[in-house]
């Protein structure tokens, strides 16, 4: 969705009555300060802060007269998965297929199972992955590779439309299958795979001195058999792909060709346990700093929790949702990160100056600093490899309304 000029003067209006001065200082007199237990209170937490991140993007936009940079006038909106139409649905699950139909940019003497430009993004995320997770670059980094995956849909298969999201917390209310993204229609992301018996957990390996974590196995765990994806193939991977009874599959550097049918194993219990509209809500009210902001969303190694953004990955199960480096290999990956994106422009706007800044990064250039190496700065640079391009420095990645970004959530 992109705002009509009509539109824009309309929001423009409603932001110049809507916006509290900054006198007023909203921020820390109107808006929560600690997550409520209660899951119905905790949506409207979250959707008041959501609420005050737009009228704070909306805000600074409104200065911006000229229609060059990113302002009113060009600004895209993201929206939840439940509110697009069906047509909207459709025509974003059709630039998909377009894309797994193209051929790949990437040589084969480097990734030799990368068959399609959909693979190029799968083949980056899996040279890159331990680079950016538990990184300075894990949230700016999957800010420009879902951006960049949005602008292929767009200017390689004529998407006319923008990235989705996926909030969690809505399926978690309803169940993964109840809920219009997995529900498996011709208008959802395709639903759960056939039903496979399975004996044991899935569980997660520690690191050295810590104890593997334990997650429930789902309702599916086979093909994928109804939706846009029935037929789809799953070119690459695994790296680490997690199976019931504690078993990992890998198949080498996970670059070779590999075609499978998408599998996944959806789990209402993964999705209800951490990330609900509760843990949601206490992962940008309760940090204070980028560093706890980031290890509580992806999980505190040892602490029994494996965040929002690792509950959304297990939640989908499957292969190959479960593996980490893979994960992109799954179409609903691109919506996972999309909330995961909007959780963190939330997070930013309620302290932006600090947040989008120097500041607003923390970490090194590798998986909790193993190899040691630099920390992570605004000159950092990002770039995709064959999936996307220009490389980028960290500093024009810090907001969706900077650099190369031109949008906002609702």
């Amino acid at each position: 969705m992109r705002l009509t000029s009509s539109v824009a003067l309309c929001l423009l209006a409603a932001v110049s009555n809507a916006i509290p001065t900054p006198q007023e200082d909203p921020s820390s007199a109107s808006l929560p300060t600690e997550a409520s237990s209660d899951e119905t209170q905790a949506q409207d937490q979250l959707a008041q802060l959501a609420e005050f991140a737009a009228q704070s993007t909306n805000e600074t936009l409104s200065q911006n007269e000229k229609r060059g940079g990113c302002s009113l006038w060009n600004l895209s909106v993201r929206r939840e998965w439940s509110t697009l139409s069906k047509k909207e649905r459709k025509a974003y699950t059709d630039a998909v297929l377009c894309l797994q139909s193209k051929p790949a940019r990437t040589p084969s003497s480097l990734v030799p199972g990368a068959k399609s430009r959909y693979d190029d993004f799968v083949a980056t995320h899996i040279n890159q992955t331990g680079y950016i997770h538990y990184s300075g670059t894990f949230l700016a980094w999957h800010r420009y590779f879902t951006w960049s995956y949005e602008q292929a849909l767009r200017d390689e298969c004529g998407y006319k439309g923008v990235q989705p999201y996926w909030d969690w917390a809505l399926s978690a209310l309803v169940g993964l299958e109840n809920s219009a993204v997995l529900d498996g229609s011709d208008y959802s992301m395709s639903g759960n795979g056939e039903y496979v018996e399975k004996a044991g957990n899935i569980e997660l390996s520690g690191l050295p001195g810590l104890p593997p974590l334990e997650l429930p196995t789902g309702s599916g765990g086979g093909c994928v058999t109804s939706g846009p994806f029935e037929c789809m193939e799953v070119n690459l991977g695994p790296v680490g792909l997690a199976l019931p009874g504690g078993a990992t599959e890998a198949n080498g550097d996970g670059l070779s060709y590999n075609p499978r049918c998408l599998k996944r194993d959806l789990t209402d219990e993964i999705l209800r346990k951490y990330s609900n509209a509760t843990a949601i809500a206490h992962n940008i009210l309760k940090p204070k700093d980028v560093y706890d902001f980031q290890m509580t969303m992806q999980g505190y190694p040892g602490s029994g929790n494996i965040g929002i953004h690792g509950g959304g990955h297990y939640a989908m199960g499957g292969d190959p949702g479960r593996d980490v480096s893979t994960s992109p290999g799954d179409p609903l990956f691109y919506l996972h990160h999309g909330m995961i994106d909007r959780v963190w422009w939330i997070w930013q706007l309620l302290d932006k100056k600090t947040r989008t800044g120097a500041k607003g990064i923390s970490g090194t250039g590798t998986f909790l600093n193993m190899p040691e190496s630099a920390n992570t700065t605004l000159d950092t640079i990002i770039d995709l490899g064959y999936a996307a391009g220009p490389p980028v420095k960290m500093r024009d990645l810090m907001s969706t309304t900077d650099g190369p970004f031109c949008y906002t959530y609702l």
